[in-house]
């Protein structure tokens, strides 16, 4: 069999990578032409996995993206499949270069519109959803036993302008420390939901007996309830503003009690929450969250970058995007610092990585153990190939700003938020931070959702989108065999003004996102 060009079955993204991706499996025994050698995989080579372009000796690091991603444990000759087995996370220092590389504000760009809602204080979304959020865990069968008198009656029917009644629970709200660090950052979390863009009224239910207590929720982040996008009068009339509704099941005297005092809550909801009618936004107002799960060795190839270009296009109108899963930074971070619009906006970052060396640290646990085993069967080999593909997603613009974990996200343009990288509680928290409309990008195949905000699905190859067809919007895969990935990108940013404006992600049409709001304790447990 006549040799093959490697670039017709693989992807070499730097001139000084000693490896590249395959696009297609590699069979041992048939050989490929790079640079004038002939290589010969010494073993099957499955699609997103690394083959070694150049003989890596024992020690020397591995790279990709133009990046170090590990350093060989020994000896790798050309053609090597390249992975855990001789690859090793040895840790190695890094130049953050504070605002070195700092890109200067991007060109105006012509401006792009959507179909989405004006609250009239602020807040713009693309979606128009009630929400009942409970308090603590106690509370979270009666939500949605709430939710459901919704869905499975016609009452619904009768307010076509709202896109549904999801119920906002969780695992937590108490066994903490009253007012303490998980205390705080859970109630800033579900204040998030309640204020997001999305979310036209809320009540809150809770069982009565709770640390997470509603009245503690409200005034600590001073919730209101608001009409039509503005504070509704309340008592003598005046023009003041209503606290929201709260509803405990022992007050009420029982669960059966309180789901007919929250399905009459809603239903005076309904009628003013239905009044709101779409508008013509500037895309300014897209507030974009990114994320990636289930990755594979192609995501750093074609799913992520095509998202960073729809990232800096959003950007470029005014908008702003999010990059979360600081764990999946973690030794790509200098890149990011380089970016940085500050030199105090970069050590925000490297102090939110120090802090994550502490964390893990304390329970005995390393970053390193990251990739997952799914990562590592799709191709990923270490946790620094891992975040160089992840930080790909937040295109080449300024770092503007980093928050915290479900902090309010004010700062348009680029912006890096404190979250894990395990995907429900990451987006949970960006979701929180106000981000109206997802974009997740998967190679291994992850289906979330997370209402109230859509979440379109990018795959990373061909094969993946095509036997999930049913859960994936694009298919990056098309990078692999031609496509440009400004292309792909510019795909991406019409998606997500096509879904602002109301166009139903797969997710959607699945039902998927009531069950993934997952708020991220880092406390004990007491």
């Amino acid at each position: 069999m006549p040799a093959t060009l490697l670039s017709q079955v693989a992807v070499h993204l730097r001139p000084e990578d000693n490896v590249a991706v395959a696009a297609r499996m590699l069979l041992p025994g048939q050989e490929y032409t790079f640079g004038g050698a002939t290589l010969t995989p010494d073993r099957r080579i499955g699609l997103g996995h690394k083959i070694a372009v150049r003989p890596i000796a024992k020690g020397e690091a591995v790279r990709k993206y133009g990046q170090i991603i590990g350093f060989a444990s020994c000896d790798i000759s050309l053609g090597g499949h390249v992975h855990v087995h001789n690859v090793s996370a040895d840790a190695f220092e890094r130049d953050y270069a504070f605002c070195r590389d700092c890109p200067p504000p991007p060109a105006a760009a012509e401006p792009r519109y959507f179909m989405g809602y004006d609250r009239g204080d602020g807040r713009y979304g693309t979606r128009n959803y009630i929400a009942i959020i409970s308090t603590v865990n106690c509370s979270a069968s009666t939500s949605k036993y709430v939710s459901e008198r919704f869905r499975q009656s016609d009452l619904l029917k009768q307010y076509p302008n709202v896109d549904g009644v999801v119920a906002i629970t969780h695992k937590a709200g108490c066994a903490m420390q009253y007012d303490g660090p998980d205390h705080n950052q859970l109630d800033r979390t579900l204040a998030g939901f309640a204020k997001h863009p999305n979310v036209a009224a809320y009540i809150l239910i809770g069982l009565g007996c709770e640390t997470g207590q509603a009245i503690h929720l409200v005034e600590n982040q001073g919730l209101v309830q608001l009409r039509a996008g503005k504070p509704r009068p309340y008592g003598d009339g005046r023009g003041g503003v209503s606290p929201p509704r709260i509803i405990t099941i022992q007050e009420c005297g029982g669960i059966r009690k309180t789901v007919e005092a929250g399905v009459q809550a809603v239903a005076e909801l309904l009628p003013q929450v239905n009044d709101v009618r779409r508008t013509r936004l500037s895309a300014d107002k897209i507030i974009l969250g990114t994320n990636c799960g289930g990755s594979d060795g192609n995501s750093g190839v074609t799913a992520n970058p095509a998202l960073g270009v729809a990232s800096d296009l959003i950007v470029a109108q005014g908008g702003a995007s999010i990059l979360g899963e600081t764990s999946e930074i973690y030794g790509a971070e200098h890149l990011l610092t380089r970016r940085a619009v500050s030199r105090a906006v970069g050590e925000k970052l490297i102090e939110r990585i120090k802090w994550w060396e502490w964390y893990a640290g304390i329970f005995g646990a390393e970053i390193n153990n990251n990739p997952s085993v799914g990562n590592k069967e799709g191709g990923l080999t270490t946790i620094y190939e891992k975040s160089l593909g992840a930080i790909a997603k937040g295109g080449s613009s300024a770092l503007m700003d980093v928050v915290h974990y479900a902090e309010p996200v004010r700062t348009k343009g680029f912006v890096v938020m404190d979250t894990p990288g395990y995907d429900p509680v990451s987006m949970t928290g960006i979701v929180a931070g106000g981000a109206n409309v997802l974009v997740f990008t998967t190679g291994r195949g992850s289906v979330f959702g997370c209402k109230p905000a859509p979440s379109i699905k990018v795959a990373t190859n061909t094969p993946m989108y095509e036997h999930m067809i049913d859960d994936m919007d694009i298919d990056a895969g098309v990078i692999l065999t031609g496509t440009p990935v400004e292309e792909v990108g510019r795909r991406i940013f019409e998606e997500i003004l096509a879904v602002a404006s109301g166009k139903k992600t797969k997710s959607e049409i699945n039902g998927v996102g009531e069950e993934e709001f997952a708020p991220w304790a880092i406390g004990p447990t007491l």
